[in-house]
């Protein structure tokens, strides 16, 4: 099956890029730098130095994953961090993993496709 991207295609997975790197930059500033995220986080009994490590590897990873020449990487990382993050959602009885779900779907999704067309650029 030949599996040529259109120009469309490109543009409509670069949104997604942009969107998914945004809304996780955003929430993970939140989920680090907010007092009322610290203390939502204290009911999970989890150590801070989790909620620290997992936020400030989102920031990370997100931008990374904005960054054209890094986006590949960092879609890869943000795949491994949301991945992490279902298991302790799961682990701890929080089966709101949804969003988790979609967010690791579109990190594969761009790092597929931008892997692909780096590969064939070359």
């Amino acid at each position: 099956m030949n599996e040529t991207l259109t120009s469309r295609d490109y543009k409509a997975i670069t949104v997604l890029q942009w969107t998914l790197g945004l809304v996780v930059l955003i929430e993970a500033g939140l989920f680090v730098l907010s007092p009322h995220a610290g203390n939502d986080f204290a009911k999970t009994h989890m150590p801070q130095a989790l909620r620290l490590v997992l936020g400030w590897g989102e920031i990370v990873a997100a931008i990374l994953f904005l960054i054209p020449k890094t986006a590949v990487r960092g879609a890869w990382l943000l795949l491994v961090i949301f991945v992490l993050a279902i298991a302790i959602h799961l682990m701890h009885g929080m089966p709101t993993v949804g969003a988790l779900v979609v967010y690791a779907a579109v990190a594969w999704a761009v790092a597929t496709v931008k892997s692909k067309s780096d590969s064939e650029g070359e």
